[in-house]
């Protein structure tokens, strides 16, 4: 894993070295400036991970240096914590108005410091990761929640979840309708998870229409059951009435053919650990794609695992 950089802009000599040992010691990288002015130079070449800003400097002050990295298209996202006086409850204020990501009050000890820092990283990572249009964690978080299960061996059922015939839905209703039938699917999996997925119950969204939910397996059939029954009731809900009494939508191809597609079902490959074992995340992925392929190949809403297909209606 790559070295995360913190930059300290502190004028302080004394919490400039009490924060060095600490931020060192934690196996990152520290760089620092005593000025704002020089803080923004090092923030323009170094492209530090995360800025740890006192308040009150000489040349700019915190909150200046602050609202300059916040109006800056390339670093209005860089993590920053604010390092402020004790009781002084504007300079909290003004700096997380301006965008700070947290703060500290001086004086502060180790261990606040490191989870400050830790707890912003990797609320930062998960953000940049997550998909942006239901904010659930992306591939990375994906593969890395698998593999974790892999190395220490933990019981587990992955449902890859894809909807049938979305593209034709987003052709004809349009991006919106389609980002709509996504964002449902997600607040589907995600409430079915809630419900039947057990405490230790993960979703993520690898891209377009496809899912991933991880349960144990034990769960795993509850969970496709309640995912299957709540999309195909409530996925109704995006079509208007002509369609719905025709149980199809019409659309042109690219040869200007009339097409016609059913009312959007949803398509579940089980892939679990429970009588097998994997030695990869790409294992695992592969064997699902064949099973997801098949259960595209059954009309209505289908979960597919060990070759028995089990349909929804």
């Amino acid at each position: 894993m790559l070295q995360k950089t913190i930059l300290l802009i502190d004028d302080s000599h004394f919490f400039t070295q009490y924060i060095k040992k600490i931020i060192t010691e934690a196996n990152y990288r520290f760089i620092c400036a005593a000025t704002g002015s020089e803080g923004l130079k090092l923030v323009h070449t170094e492209k530090p991970d995360l800025v740890i800003l006192d308040v009150v400097m000489p040349d700019l002050d915190g909150l200046e240096v602050c609202r300059i990295l916040r109006e800056s298209e390339s670093n209005n996202l860089m993590p920053i914590i604010m390092l402020t006086s004790q009781g002084n409850e504007e300079d909290k204020l003004a700096g997380l108005e301006l965008g700070a990501d947290d703060y500290i009050t001086k004086p502060f000890n180790k261990r606040e410091l490191l989870s400050k820092v830790r707890n912003t990283l990797r609320r930062i990572d998960r953000n940049r990761s997550a998909n942006p249009l239901t904010g659930l964690r992306g591939n990375i978080e994906i593969q890395a929640e698998l593999i974790g299960k892999l190395v220490e061996n933990t019981p587990f059922t992955v449902i890859y979840a894809d909807i049938d015939n979305f593209k034709a839905f987003n052709d004809v209703y349009g991006f919106a309708k389609g980002d709509s039938a996504i964002k449902m699917t997600a607040d589907i999996l995600g409430d079915q998870l809630c419900y039947s997925g057990g405490p230790d119950g993960f979703l993520g969204h690898i891209g377009g229409d496809d899912f991933v939910l991880i349960v144990n397996p034990d769960n795993a059939d509850l969970v496709c059951d309640g995912i299957i029954s709540e999309f195909d009731h409530r996925i109704r809900s995006l079509y208007n009435e002509e369609d719905l009494r025709s149980g199809r939508i019409m659309t042109t191809d690219r040869r200007g053919e009339h097409m016609e597609f059913p009312i959007m079902t949803i398509s579940l490959a089980v892939v679990s650990n429970k009588n097998r074992s994997f030695q990869s995340y790409a294992e695992i992925a592969k064997i699902a794609a064949e099973l997801k392929k098949k259960a595209k190949t059954v009309l209505g809403s289908v979960y597919l695992k060990d070759n028995h297909a089990y349909n929804g209606k």
